[in-house]
């Protein structure tokens, strides 16, 4: 397994793989992997077959996070993640820092970004205005300096797939989205590095969103359409019963263009945040 911290390494070396033929895995990653991450390297190394080229990218993006967010208490743990990418069969691991990623930034002299106008607005985008800006900006470097035929990313970010998608299409990458299955915790819990935070309380507490997933699931299946606002309402009074819990967002919407519903069938995807004492857990599915 090679692991490489320079942009033009790293490019030099996936130029070299497409010169010969062999085709190019990526799956983006902020590092502190879990069993989450590795599926996303198994359907990398599906699509690009035995004899393919893996690449994950360890990279906490620092765009990505507003000034109030936990960039500074981000979970990191480099031996260990190393440790994971070689026992998942990863063939190049691409650790760069900032100085390399975003030149000059520290100092003002950074000011190229990347910036998808309307799936942006709703969801993350509303609570985090500066969220995607980074997403985008560092996935499309990705994307140019990895070089891969295949990107895999995972649904638990339902919106931010959706963006990258978009993102793809519009600035014509040649690059194949694929978007993988939550990989979930015996008790429902979508795993994500963030659950590191939570304390023994707060970890039970956190199976509410999956709860509230499946209690709209539940309804939808039994009476075929619900009126959104109603549903609202009732999940939102099951989340504010626990403690440690507050939400922030829970929307039903179209996959495909995010757009709101009014009424809630069999299709509608939803998606909701839930602080769980001071931790932001995601999660999202199709109902």
């Amino acid at each position: 397994m090679r692991s490489i911290s320079s942009p033009a390494v790293m490019q030099r070396l996936a130029l070299k793989q497409k010169r010969a033929g062999v085709p190019v895995g990526l799956v983006p990653t902020m590092g502190y992997l879990h069993a989450g991450h590795r599926s996303l390297v198994e359907e990398a190394r599906r699509r690009v077959g035995a004899s393919g080229w893996v690449v994950l990218s360890l990279y906490v993006n620092p765009t990505q996070f507003a000034p109030t967010e936990d960039l500074s208490k981000y979970p990191r743990d480099l031996k260990r993640d190393l440790a994971m990418c070689r026992e998942a069969g990863v063939d190049a691991v691409f650790m760069p820092s900032d100085a390399v990623m975003y030149p000059g930034r520290e100092e003002g002299r950074y000011s190229t970004y990347v910036v998808e106008e309307s799936l942006t607005r709703p969801m993350e985008g509303a609570s985090r205005p500066t969220h995607f800006r980074g997403v985008t900006t560092v996935v499309a470097k990705l994307f140019n300096i990895v070089l891969p035929e295949v990107a895999v990313f995972g649904a638990k970010d339902w919106q931010q797939a959706a963006v990258i998608s978009r993102m793809n299409r519009d600035m014509n990458f040649p690059v194949r989205i694929v978007v993988a299955p939550t990989v979930r915790e015996p008790d429902g819990l979508a795993m994500s590095s963030r659950n590191k935070y939570l304390d023994p309380t707060q970890r039970l507490q956190a199976t509410v969103l999956w709860e509230s997933l499946k209690s709209a699931r539940a309804e939808v299946k039994r009476n075929g359409t619900v009126d959104a606002a109603a549903l609202h309402a009732r999940l939102s009074a099951i989340i504010s019963a626990r403690s440690e819990a507050r939400l922030d967002y829970l929307e039903f919407f179209d996959p495909e263009t995010l757009q709101p519903v009014v009424e809630v069938t069999k299709g509608v995807q939803m998606a909701l945040a839930v602080f769980v004492g001071k931790t932001r857990l995601i999660d999202n599915g199709r109902l």
